[in-house]
C-alpha cells in the first residue's frame, strides 16, 4: 500500500497514519517530523527550514523533496508507506510521481481528511508541549493534572510558535492557497477519496478504511 493522507494541519493525519501503518506493517512518513528532525540538527538546512516554519509558511519544495526522497529509499518503505503532510502542492505531487516511476512504483490511493477551519484552530491552538520530554497535551481535550506542568516528568509546558492561533490561521490560509488544488489534481487521476475528519479517532479510521476498500493490503 502506498497511500497519501491529505488535509489541513490538525486534521488528525498523523494519528491516522500511525494507526494504519501499524495495521498494515508499513511506515508513516511525515514531512513535519522530517523537517523538525533537521531543525534539531542546528545545521544551515535546519535553520533555513525553521525560518519558514516559525512564520507558519511552507518550506520550499526542493528542501522537502530531498528529505522525503531519502526517507522513501530506506528499506522499511519498500513494501509501502503512508505519506502524511506530503505532497503539499501540485509541483510536489508531480515530483513524487516521477520519483516513484524511477522504481516502477505508483500511489494506490489519496485520502483527503476534511475538517472545518474553526475546528482546526481549536485543536491546534490548545496544544501544549513539555520542554523536557516533548510529551503533548491539550488544554481542552487532554489537559495535564496540574496546569502548565507535565504529568510524566514535571517539566514546563509551553505553546510552540507554530501552534499559536495567529500562526495556525496563517497555516490554514497557506493550505487553502497551495494544497487544496491537490484535490482536483488527484481527482483527475482517479486516486482521490474524501472523508469526514470530525469525530472519534476510530470513527475516522473506519471511514479511511472504507475509502481504500479493495486497494488496502490485508493486515499482517
Amino acid at each position: 500500500m502506498r497511500l497519501v493522507l491529505l488535509g489541513p494541519p490538525g486534521a488528525g493525519k498523523g494519528t491516522q497514519a500511525r494507526a494504519l501503518g501499524a495495521l498494515w506493517g508499513i511506515p508513516q512518513v511525515a514531512s513535519g517530523d522530517l523537517l523538525r528532525a533537521v531543525v534539531r540538527e542546528d545545521s544551515d538546512l535546519g535553520r533555513e527550514a525553521a525560518s519558514y516554519m516559525d512564520r507558519g509558511q511552507l518550506v520550499p519544495d526542493d528542501l522537502v523533496l530531498k528529505l522525503v526522497d531519502a526517507r522513501l529509499r530506506k528499506e522499511d518503505a519498500r513494501p509501502g508507506f503512508i505519506l502524511d503532510g506530503f505532497p503539499r502542492n501540485v509541483t510536489q505531487a508531480e515530483a513524487l510521481a516521477k520519483g516513484l516511476e524511477r522504481y516502477k512504483l505508483k500511489l494506490d490511493k489519496v485520502v483527503a481528511v476534511i475538517v472545518p477551519d474553526e475546528e482546526i484552530v481549536k485543536r491546534i491552538s490548545g496544544r501544549r508541549t513539555c520542554r523536557n520530554c516533548n510529551a503533548m497535551y491539550h488544554v481542552m481535550f487532554e489537559p495535564p493534572a496540574k496546569p502548565g506542568v507535565c504529568d510524566k516528568c514535571g517539566g514546563e509546558l509551553y505553546q510552540r510558535e507554530d501552534d499559536a492561533e495567529e500562526t495556525v490561521r496563517e497555516r490554514l490560509k497557506v493550505f487553502a492557497e497551495t494544497t487544496r488544488p491537490l484535490l482536483a489534481h488527484y481527482d483527475r487521476l482517479g486516486l482521490l477519496a474524501q472523508v469526514n475528519g470530525v469525530g472519534r479517532t476510530d470513527e475516522v479510521e473506519k471511514r479511511i478504511l472504507t475509502a481504500v476498500n479493495g486497494v488496502a493490503v490485508p493486515p499482517k
